[in-house]
């Protein structure tokens, strides 16, 4: 079992820690331009409202006189949930040129950190590993052809 040497993982902290910077970054974002803004509650409210009347009428019984005011009733608020919904989506994707703007910066900034140096240690490892009696007659047979 081969050791593991502190020198072969020494980048890792520094990965996980611009990684979990980045993602308090993300949410930070998030919940300054969506979250914390009274459209986005009330998107939320409305949406919540719809779903319960929506609900509470599909489990209620009903009257066959009252059935088609009932069922007008109910794609009524099934299409404000929709509609509801579709406003929330574009909503929420408002943010999503402000993250990929942070990304392209963190991208480069590991790019910079990393530049010239090898990511993957099992690569130089394998190049200096000896021939097996496998990969020699793999060899032989490849020159045969």
């Amino acid at each position: 079992m081969a050791s593991f040497s502190s020198s072969q993982y020494s980048d890792c902290p520094t990965v996980v820690g611009i990684s979990i910077c980045t993602t308090f970054i993300f949410e930070s974002i998030s919940w300054l331009l969506i979250y914390r803004t009274d459209s986005y509650k009330t998107l939320c409210f409305s949406i919540d409202r719809a779903s319960k009347k929506l609900e509470s009428m599909k489990t209620t019984a009903s009257n066959p006189i009252k059935k088609s005011s009932k069922v007008k009733k109910m794609d009524r608020f099934e299409t404000t949930l929709k509609e509801s919904n579709r406003d929330l989506s574009l909503f929420k994707f408002k943010s999503g040129p402000v993250v990929a703007l942070v990304l392209f910066v963190v991208f480069g900034l590991l790019n910079s950190l990393f530049e010239g140096r090898p990511v993957d240690k099992t690569l130089k490892n394998t190049r200096n590993q000896p021939i097996t009696s496998l990969d020699s007659s793999l060899d032989m047979q490849v020159r045969m052809l």
